[in-house]
């Protein structure tokens, strides 16, 4: 990993500047209580708790705060990708979330496809170039029962 994204995954991996980030650019993922427990090069692992500020009134964790949650797990991911890289901006343009099992514990998102992130910005060689990776996160609670899968497609475009 070099110096940028070494920056990157220190300031996401410390909680206080984490959220500091978050609470002037996604104020939705501190309201809610996101924590990214861990980033690699290979993996992205975030926590959301499951509370007043995320229940739904069914007692169960609101389907926006999951999602927003899955969507951070990859784009935290190609983010620290994208550290050391010359510019390069991202969008999501297809998002796919299966909930199969209540949402009513902590949750953890995990996304390991840092591999692919890599290999996938290594074709976007020349200004200009653009593509789009299909990354999938996992939610799973605190029995480590599976409670969701999404499928978040993000185009990325060289600048």
């Amino acid at each position: 990993m070099h110096t940028k994204s070494r920056e990157y995954q220190k300031k996401a991996l410390n909680t206080w500047l984490f959220r500091m980030g978050m609470l002037r650019k996604l104020p939705s993922v501190f309201f809610w209580g996101i924590r990214i427990i861990d980033l690699t090069t290979k993996a992205s692992i975030l926590t959301i708790p499951y509370n007043w500020k995320t229940q739904n009134p069914f007692s169960s964790m609101y389907f926006a705060a999951l999602a927003g949650a899955a969507e951070l797990s990859t784009g935290a991911l190609c983010q620290l990708h994208l550290a050391d890289r010359t510019p390069h901006s991202m969008l999501v343009t297809n998002f796919t979330m299966e909930y199969v099992k209540k949402a009513n514990t902590l949750i953890t998102l995990t996304c390991e496809q840092g591999d692919e992130v890599e290999k996938f910005l290594n074709g976007l060689t020349q200004k200009g170039d653009s593509g789009r990776i299909t990354l999938i996160s996992e939610a799973i609670n605190s029995k480590q029962e599976l409670v969701a899968t999404a499928k978040i497609t993000w185009s990325i475009m060289r600048k």
